[in-house]
């Protein structure tokens, strides 16, 4: 194994693991502000990415969600090439890994492509059609397809505790469902497509575990495959929907603002890869899941402020269940991943006491 390879390995396992080589060194109150910085930056990236595509694709005057989706993956895709060019250019600053396109490896990830696409496409669809403020109901059943999933296509059995989760988060989405269909702004178009982009999600898991061996394990240069497949699979489709003409007749195409803001999102969509990788290297896997249902809570909230509307308690009630399910559900699956974790540890402490019996 190679210098880089090691280097590479040991980004992975601080990423995906609760600690850095330098923690023990660290004071608490150093470490706690680096934390509390990270967590205030995923938090700042993600909300701002919701509200910046909603601005984008609620806009009565350019109706192509598909063109703007598009977008923002070849934004993606050029900034994957500036990251190169800079780790180059700074070696021992920007840390990126080499990119040299190889059809064999794109084609072998162009079935997680496929979800990838469906994945934003419903995913900015759903939140076209619902808004920001239902937009954490309409795509709440991630959690139930990935239990429904892993049943079906892995054979994996759910804890009682975990499914019982899962029913909590069904319950808080039909009551949702039905609140907005109470206060008359339910779209059922956006409901299907945040149903679909919660099961593109689920599948994209999948399919992101199966093909990362692909690409060493990289997580930078899966994106960038995943981006630049997504982007020649776009064109045509986009072409198709007839979104082309939408574009020649909005009247700000050669407005300056208006590709600024298409131009940020590509950039958000980028960067929420980097500091979601970047919570978990500084919390956990467990904290960054928590982080994201409290994340969602203060967005729901802010989205209501911002359009001035008023929720009824039952609205509310639907919210708390869907998030407070989903914090159940991430706390009971680190709960049994680390008991699975403490029983090799046991078992291994058991053998090796009945062998000094044996021996006295």
């Amino acid at each position: 194994m190679n210098r880089s390879q090691l280097k590479r390995s040991r980004i992975l396992k601080m990423a995906f693991t609760d600690s850095s080589p330098s923690d023990k060194e660290e004071p608490f109150f150093l470490r706690a502000t680096k934390i509390a910085a990270v967590v205030a930056l995923y938090w700042f990236i993600s909300i701002s990415m919701v509200f910046l595509n909603n601005y984008l694709l609620d806009n009565k005057d350019l109706d192509a969600p598909v063109f703007i989706t598009f977008f923002q993956c070849a934004v993606s895709v050029g900034l994957c090439w500036i990251m190169k060019f800079l780790s180059k250019l700074c070696p021992g600053f920007v840390d990126f890994p080499s990119l040299k396109f190889d059809l064999r490896v794109s084609r072998e990830i162009l079935p997680l492509s496929v979800v990838f696409i469906g994945m934003i496409t419903f995913n900015n669809l759903c939140l076209k059609y619902v808004g920001v403020a239902f937009y954490t109901v309409g795509r709440s059943l991630s959690t139930v397809f990935n239990v429904v999933l892993s049943y079906v296509v892995l054979k994996q059995t759910t804890s009682f505790y975990a499914v019982l989760c899962c029913g909590v988060i069904l319950g808080g989405f039909w009551l949702g469902v039905d609140q907005e269909s109470v206060a008359g702004s339910l779209s059922w178009t956006g409901v299907i497509f945040g149903v679909l982009a919660s099961l593109c999600v689920s599948l994209n898991a999948i399919y992101t575990k199966k093909v990362m061996p692909v690409v060493d394990g990289n997580i930078w240069k899966l994106s960038y495959y995943n981006n630049l497949n997504a982007s020649v699979l776009f064109i045509p489709l986009f072409i198709i929907l007839g979104e082309l003409k939408s574009l020649a007749a909005f009247d700000r195409l050669m407005n300056f603002n208006f590709w600024g803001m298409m131009i940020l999102g590509g950039v958000f969509g980028f960067a929420i890869g980097y500091v979601t990788g970047l919570q978990i290297k500084f919390t956990s896997p467990l904290t960054h899941n928590v982080s994201g249902t409290a994340k969602s809570c203060a967005q729901t909230v802010l989205a209501v402020l911002f359009s001035a509307s008023s929720k009824t308690l039952l609205w509310w009630t639907s919210n708390m269940m869907v998030l407070g399910g989903s914090f159940a559900y991430t706390w009971v699956k680190g709960l049994e991943m680390k008991k699975v974790e403490e029983t090799p540890e046991t078992q291994n402490t058991s053998t090796q006491k009945s062998k000094e019996d044996a021996a006295v």
